[in-house]
């Protein structure tokens, strides 16, 4: 395809923490059955939605993306990422759909049906139009943590009754699906979904499997020859270096310090964070993290929950920033480009409505002048640098380079 036909292009929403074959999998489904010229990746950046920092520095990740089949990898950030999955899916969303040629989003689910998942979206909505969270939906919930049910469990057994599929609720992959569906709904995005049947184990599964092994499993057990036939050769290369021990370490210092230093205030405003949690957490700031989940963990409150608050806290990423970003508008980051479709890729990017972040003239984009207040695409790209910071202290890196983009 030459630089000036225009492409279609299929998304896929990830985070690669690290690549392996599952993910390879699924873009290989996802060329195949989008009948899409391109996939274009969004991937977290250094930071995760679990509220850690990721074991490879982000241009690595796109670059295994890309020798994975991805044809390009920008990214997703970490105002986004280090998120709750409602948040999480808005925001990518509100990137992708700045992109004209992106006209489906390819995902791994349990649940393979795009009528299904579209049913539980709308089920979450008040009207066609919305994109809230529905009075019958708001009401039930309510219901089932009156009755001692976590929020989690109480959402799902609401969706239940409303009508959803229970496999695909009572899931984190058909959570995030859903969610991906009502924000395309919600911002009047022109993208169609395409559920993948995910392979292997599950999404969390600590248990090493043959050769579709969880992103979770492998984290668990580096170092571990048995991870070997579950990512690519160049993954496990670059996985040998990675000191997990010492980052930690190194990233519980930082987030206690964090934690003990935050005003109180400013973590109220971190998604997740109400009813005086700030308190409690603060309390327990003398504690290693994995102590202060444990501790702050409850049927209210999951521990992934608590992960992103203080990693959230740890980075400065509060829900009112956050929203402005989804509303104003942020950016698109290119990591990873393949050689071959680069030129016609790059063509498509520049017919975006958002700013392109290539080389750091392109900042400039993101500003409303000289003497002007921050713009919220300035904001967020400052938190991206920040992140960037944190994860290189953890892992005792220098800094990336952050205006380039790696050819593969």
């Amino acid at each position: 395809m030459s630089a000036v036909e225009a492409m279609k292009i299929c998304a896929v929403i990830c985070e690669y923490n690290p690549f392996h074959n599952g993910h390879k999998y699924l873009i290989e489904q996802a060329k195949r059955l989008s009948g899409c010229d391109a996939v274009l990746c969004i991937m977290s950046g250094n930071f995760t939605q679990r509220g850690e920092a990721a074991v490879l520095p982000k241009f690595v990740r796109a670059e295994h993306a890309v020798r994975g089949g991805a044809d390009c990898v920008i990214q997703l950030p970490a105002a986004f990422s280090v998120a709750p999955a409602e948040v999480f899916a808005q925001g990518a969303i509100s990137i992708l759909k700045s992109i004209p040629a992106v006209t489906r989003l390819a995902f791994g689910s349990e649940v393979a049906d795009a009528r299904a998942i579209e049913s539980a979206a709308r089920l979450l909505c008040d009207t066609d139009e919305g994109g809230c969270l529905s009075e019958k939906f708001t009401a039930s919930v309510a219901e089932g943590m009156e009755r001692g049910e976590s929020y989690k469990r109480s959402a799902a057994q609401a969706l239940e009754e409303l009508g959803a599929e229970g496999a695909l609720v009572n899931s984190p992959n058909g959570i995030l699906a859903t969610e991906y569906a009502r924000a395309i709904k919600k911002q009047g995005a022109n993208i169609d979904i395409l559920p993948v049947l995910r392979v292997g184990a599950g999404y969390g599964d600590e248990e090493l499997k043959d050769n579709f092994s969880s992103a979770s499993a492998i984290r668990a057990n580096l170092g571990r020859r048995e991870i070997e036939a579950n990512v690519p050769p160049y993954v496990l290369d670059a996985l040998k270096g990675a000191d997990m021990r010492g980052a930690r370490d190194r990233a519980d210092a930082i987030a206690r310090y964090a934690l003990a230093a935050a005003d109180r205030a400013d973590m109220a405003r971190i998604f997740g964070c109400t009813e005086g949690l700030e308190n409690k957490l603060k309390a327990d700031a003398h504690f290693t993290c994995e102590e202060i989940v444990a501790r702050a963990t409850s049927r209210r409150y999951t521990s992934s929950r608590i992960r992103r608050i203080l990693a959230a806290n740890m980075l400065g990423l509060y829900a009112d920033d956050v929203k402005r970003y989804i509303a104003e508008g942020t950016y698109i980051k290119p990591l990873a480009v393949s050689a071959a479709l680069k030129d016609g890729i790059f063509a498509e990017l520049a017919k975006a409505s958002l700013p392109v972040i290539i080389k750091k003239m392109s900042l400039k984009a993101l500003s409303a002048g000289r003497g002007m207040p921050e713009t919220a695409a300035e904001r967020c790209y400052a938190a991206d640098r920040r992140a960037d910071f944190v994860r290189a202290l953890i892992f005792g890196e220098a800094p990336e380079y952050d205006f380039t983009v790696k050819t593969v």
